[in-house]
C-alpha cells in the first residue's frame, strides 16, 4: 500500500487461474526476453545490466506491434500526455516497524533484536532492507546493521554498550558484544596486545577503562583509522592512550608551510642599525669630568 501511494497508481488484481487476463503484459515481457535475453547476458554489475535493459527497451522503441499504426516510441510519447507526473523523490523500498528498546538495549526486528544506543523504553524507526537494518530515532540513524536471516538471533555492537562498560570494566572481556566483534573478524591482535599492557601498567580495573576510552575513538575516526594507529603506537612499543590519540589527530596537527614572500618593496623601510659609539663618548667625557 505505501508503494501504491508513493507512485501514485491503483492496483487491479486478477482472478486467480485466469492468466489471459495480463497475457498482453507476459507477451511482451517474453517477447523481451527471447529477443534482448537469449542466451542469458552476462554483466560486470547490476548497474551493467541496467543499461543493457535500458538499450533493449530503447530499441524496442522502433519496433511495431501487430495491430497498430505507430511505433512503440510513438505510441509511448501520445501515452505520457495522460500519465501523472513522477514523484520527485524515489519509494523508500524498507519494511518499516517501529519497536521499543528493551531492557537490553536491543529493539526486535522481525524475528532477530538488534543493538541501539538508546536508554530502554525509547521507541525507535527500524527499517529492514534487503542487506542491511537501519534504526532511526527523532530523524536520525542512530544505528545500522548487517541484516541477519537466521531467526532468533542477537545482533550486538560494541561501540552501544562501551559507557555500560565503562562501568563495570570487568564485564567486557566476557562479553557477547566483545565476542561477537572478535567472530566477525574486528577485532585485531593489536587490540589485546595494548590492552594487556595497559591492564599490566595501570590494574585490570582502571586499564580496560583506558581501552574502552581507546574503542570510543573509533565513533569519531573509525575502525581502520583506530586500528593503524593502535598498531603504530605498539609497533613503537609505546602503550599509552595519549600516544593513540596523538596518532589520530597527527594529521590535524600538521600545517602547510608558508610560501617565501618577496619583501623587495619594504627596503624603503629599511633603516641603518643605531651606533653605540658616540654615546660611549659621551659617558667617556662626563667620566673624565
Amino acid at each position: 500500500m505505501a508503494f501504491r501511494s508513493h507512485w501514485r497508481f491503483e492496483a487491479e488484481f486478477c482472478t486467480p487461474a485466469e492468466p489471459h487476463e495480463k497475457g498482453g503484459i507476459e507477451g511482451e515481457a517474453g517477447y523481451f526476453r527471447r529477443n534482448h535475453w537469449v542466451p542469458v547476458p552476462a554483466a560486470a554489475d547490476l548497474a551493467d545490466m541496467n543499461r543493457q535493459l535500458l538499450a533493449g527497451c530503447q530499441h524496442d522503441e522502433r519496433r511495431v506491434i501487430a495491430g497498430r499504426e505507430q511505433t512503440v516510441g510513438a505510441g509511448l510519447v501520445i501515452e505520457r500526455e495522460h500519465l501523472l507526473p513522477l514523484a520527485t523523490e524515489g519509494a523508500d523500498l524498507a519494511q518499516t516497524s517501529f519497536p521499543t528498546v528493551n531492557g537490553l538495549g536491543c529493539v526486535k526486528v522481525l524475528t532477530n533484536t538488534y543493538s541501539v544506543p538508546l536508554p530502554a523504553g525509547a521507541q525507535v524507526q527500524a527499517k529492514a532492507y534487503a542487506s542491511t537494518i537501519e534504526l532511526w530515532h527523532e530523524g536520525y540513524c542512530v544505528a545500522r546493521h548487517e541484516r541477519c536471516y537466521r531467526r532468533q538471533q542477537q545482533i550486538l555492537d560494541l561501540e552501544h554498550y562501551l559507557d555500560v562498560l565503562y562501568r563495570k570494566p570487568g564485564a567486557l572481556a566476557g562479553s557477547k558484544p566483545l565476542e561477537q566483534k572478535r567472530q566477525a573478524g574486528l577485532w585485531p591482535a593489536s587490540f589485546d596486545r595494548i590492552w594487556e599492557a595497559l591492564m599490566e601498567r595501570h590494574g585490570k580495573q582502571t586499564g580496560t577503562r583506558q581501552m574502552i576510552d581507546l574503542l570510543k575513538l573509533s565513533q569519531k575516526h573509525g575502525q581502520q583509522k583506530l586500528q593503524e594507529a593502535v598498531e603504530s603506537a605498539v609497533s613503537s612499543s609505546c602503550y599509552d592512550t595519549a600516544a593513540v590519540q596523538h596518532l589520530l589527530n597527527a594529521e590535524d596537527l600538521r600545517r602547510t608551510k608558508c610560501e617565501a614572500i618577496d619583501i623587495g618593496a619594504l627596503e624603503r623601510y629599511a633603516r641603518p642599525l643605531p651606533v653605540m659609539l658616540e654615546y660611549d663618548q659621551l659617558l667617556s667625557a662626563g667620566a673624565t669630568r
